[in-house]
């Protein structure tokens, strides 16, 4: 009696997990509309939908089963509630999945637990590069939990719970019976975006609990640790070697992948790097580290491990070496250019760790140089990759030989915005209309036609930057080096490797002859390489040990592979590994040809070989990184650790900060400053520069509290560093000058002022400051010149007029 009562009391909710359901469904043929009518087309669109709603029915089944005991609380406890508590929970998972789909139609991913790996500042960021938010965009959010209740409503008023009961059970059985007989139907596509995102999450928990340093334990201490010579010198035979050391020369390029080059199948965008090839030595089966821009520098520069959430995302960093550190301690200047924040993903805390000495990014481009249009959110990643080119070359003249030049490029990357749009659109155009050795559909490129003619730009950008370089005087002493990050996301993927396939040119007017070479490589493999070449051949300061992940560059023609490739697809989430000829990807195992295709293979023990030699990568990697195990302090003579706290500052900065973001973090110190508790505000300060070195107002801040406590030498440091950083920002300025002011350093003010003026700060006090340190140094013909400019351009500033009063001539 009371399991039938049970069972009657039960149809409300058993109505909403069914509407809950019909939901999902709405969304995944949202989806799959969505897709197709962008271009992106199913290969079998009657199996990706029924192993969608099978999916769907799935998850459906086990929100209700799991909401049952909520809804059974609520009805004995609060009986009108019980309806309402689980309408708005459902609800919320709508709008939840809803988002999730939106995701997945930007980046044509899902969404898991690389989103643990992202602060909110970088995940608004993201997506208003990729989105233009605006009342239409928030729409479908509202319009979808309305469709969950309408259709809840119908199924109150309309369904018969008998024929529900029927329907459940068949679907029960043809999910369970299909889950087991098709493995297929488990691939992430066709998951549900909830479950896949949950999964995965706790996957990633479960992982962290495995690979916990506590229980780590390696026979060898710094397993990493091995001679020189284990990286075998490979490069040496292709170049002509000379008495000076070579410049490096390293473009990373945002998005390129290797389908986009040579004779790939979206070939023909690229025709200047097509053309480098021939020229080149040239890894045709290279492939990177990470899935995203995240992994790029520190496998790039420093063949690193991944940390938890990605190397840079670790704070403090683990003692480590790079290329960068190494060619600085012999003589190299070391700079990297960027168009966007170097803050963002945390560059330039590694590049500073490093001991970089120039890093120019987005604060230091100043008039002249144009930055990407912003979108209708009022987004722009920053400048264009035709302006990182030609800001680099701007500063090159200024940098003592030999050098390191790091290149990152920013524009083929959503939102695909660029300068002369239009000319490359047209671009598009003609190479579809005249091309005839183009694989792919035309409408298949007028799908993609904004990214196709983004990477004409970037790749005409490359071309102009790579002529002008031609003509400089060390140009026939350089070596270039051209890699992707990672395979831009947006289009459509034909397989689960083509995401991290990327090409790799190494370029030089020193090389003897060009070669390509079909053998695996990835980007852990280029430092080990290019120091083994460097040291081996030139003049430099030995080094007995190193400590990378790879042993280098494998330089044999034919196709084969010799390394053990794990793979971070995105932040927290090492599922793949490429060992030899195979791929292992989320449980799947993939047979890998000389062409760098897939075809799925069903061997149980290579896949068991597979699965143990990624878990043993997992393990390595935590060990490494949670212990700080990759080398020993003793021989890492390189770099020096970031600004360390005291336990007892741990402690304070944990109690101020809680529930703070840095921002208003920053206002706390403030805050501090101004009630005369500088300590506690310069404690503050450090914590926040740890994360973020370039923020400005912050070290500002603690410059005038320095200067405040009279502490003049170290607040001329910070203040400087902060002019260094951001040579266009206003505050710093001001600071100096009231600085220079209080020590009676006129000269020094009058300097620091005229380079913000040369520099276009338009603060209209930096003028005042400027006439008033002129007026002190007894120079009135040039303090009322100032003056006069200034209060000709603010004319109803009265303050200003009143100080030109108290000027004598």
């Amino acid at each position: 009696m009371k399991i039938r009562l049970l069972l009657k009391n039960s149809f409300p909710h058993l109505y909403l997990t069914f509407a809950l359901l019909f939901t999902f469904w709405s969304l995944s043929i949202f989806e799959i509309y969505s897709k197709s009518t962008n271009g992106i087309h199913s290969t079998d669109l009657i199996t990706n939908l029924f192993y969608k709603l099978l999916n769907d029915f799935g998850t459906a089944l086990v929100i209700g089963l799991l909401f049952f005991p909520i809804y059974i609380a609520f009805y004995f406890l609060r009986k009108p509630w019980s309806v309402t508590a689980i309408k708005i929970l459902f609800s919320i998972i709508v709008i939840g999945q809803f988002a999730l789909v939106k995701y997945n139609l930007t980046t044509l991913v899902n969404l898991g637990a690389d989103i643990l790996g992202y602060s909110i500042d970088d995940m608004y960021t993201t997506v208003t590069a990729s989105e233009s938010l605006s009342y239409l965009y928030f729409f479908p959010f509202v319009v979808f939990p309305l469709l969950f209740l309408g259709i809840n409503n119908l199924l109150v008023k309309y369904a018969n719970p008998n024929v529900i009961y029927a329907f459940s059970t068949v679907f029960i059985l043809l999910f369970v019976g299909l889950k087991y007989s098709i493995p297929e139907i488990s691939d992430s596509s066709y998951q549900n975006k909830l479950s896949f995102f949950t999964t995965d999450i706790i996957r990633f928990q479960s992982d962290k609990n495995v690979f916990t340093a506590a229980d780590l334990f390696y026979k060898k201490e710094y397993p990493l640790v091995q001679p020189f010579n284990s990286s075998p010198d490979v490069l040496a035979p292709f170049f002509e070697i000379k008495e000076e050391k070579p410049n490096i020369v390293m473009i990373i390029v945002e998005g390129l992948g290797a389908e986009f080059i040579g004779k790939n199948q979206y070939r023909g965008f690229t025709p200047y790097l097509d053309s480098l090839i021939p020229k080149s030595l040239y890894w045709e089966n290279f492939v990177s580290n990470a899935g995203r821009t995240f992994g790029a520098l520190p496998s790039i520069l420093g063949s690193l491990p991944y940390g938890e959430k990605g190397f840079l995302e670790m704070n403090p960093l683990p003692s480590h070496i790079s290329l960068v550190s190494i060619l600085k301690a012999n003589e190299y200047t070391t700079s990297f250019y960027c168009g966007d924040e170097s803050s963002f993903d945390r560059k330039i805390n590694f590049l500073e760790y490093n001991g970089i000495e120039n890093v120019i990014d987005v604060n230091k481009f100043g008039p002249g140089y144009v930055k990407t249009k912003e979108n209708s959110g009022g987004f722009s990643w920053g400048y264009p990759d035709d302006e990182i080119f030609k800001k680099t070359l701007s500063e090159l003249d200024s940098k003592k030989l030999p050098r390191l030049d790091v290149i990152m490029t920013l524009t083929n990357h959503e939102p695909f915005d660029f300068p002369s749009k239009q000319e490359y659109l047209k671009k598009v155009d003609k190479i579809i209309n005249s091309n005839r050795t183009l694989e792919v559909s035309k409408s298949e490129v007028n799908t993609y036609k904004d990214i196709f003619a983004c990477l004409l730009y970037t790749d005409n950008s490359i071309k102009n930057f790579m002529e002008s370089y031609s003509k400089r005087p060390e140009f026939q002493n350089t070596i270039f080096v051209i890699t992707g990050d990672h395979r831009l996301i947006p289009v459509a993927q034909k397989d689960k490797l083509c995401r991290f396939h990327v090409p790799l040119y190494i370029y030089s007017p020193l090389l003897k002859k060009p070669q390509s070479f079909k053998s695996v490589s990835s980007h852990w493999d280029i430092t080990p390489s290019l120091l083994s070449f460097l040291m081996n051949n030139y003049k430099m300061n030995k080094m007995e040990k190193t400590t990378w992940m790879s042993s280098g560059l494998d330089t044999v023609q034919k196709f084969r592979n010799i390394h053990k490739i794990p793979i971070m697809q995105n932040k927290g989430s090492i599922n793949e590994l490429i060992y030899k000829d195979y791929l292992y990807s989320n449980g799947d195992l993939f047979k890998i040809n000389e062409n760098f295709d897939l075809a799925k293979v069903n061997d149980k023990v290579m896949l068991k070989t597979m699965a143990d030699t990624l878990n043993e990568a997992k393990r390595l990697n935590a060990y490494l990184t949670q212990k700080n195990k990759i080398i020993p302090n003793a021989i890492n003579t390189y770099t020096k650790p970031a600004f360390e706290f005291s336990k007892e500052d741990l402690e304070k900065i944990k109690k101020l900060t809680k529930g703070l973001t840095y921002d208003e973090i920053f206002f706390l110190a403030r805050d501090f400053a101004f009630n005369k508790e500088r300590d506690k505000a310069r404690l503050l300060c450090n914590y926040i520069l740890n994360e973020f070195p370039n923020y400005a107002d912050v070290r500002t801040l603690k410059g005038r509290t320095l200067a405040w406590d009279k502490n003049y030498s170290k607040a001329e440091t910070e203040l400087l560093e902060v002019v260094k950083r951001t040579p266009y920002y206003n505050d710093s300025y001001l600071a100096l000058m009231d600085l220079y002011w209080w020590t009676d350093q006129d000269p020094k003010g009058i300097l620091i002022a005229k380079k913000g003026l040369k520099n276009k700060v338009a603060n209209p006090e930096l003028g005042i400051k400027l006439a008033q340190a002129y007026k002190r140094t007894n120079k009135l013909t040039l303090a009322n010149k100032v003056i006069d400019s200034v209060i000709k351009k603010h004319p109803t500033e009265k303050e200003f007029v009143k100080i030109k009063k108290t000027f004598v001539k």
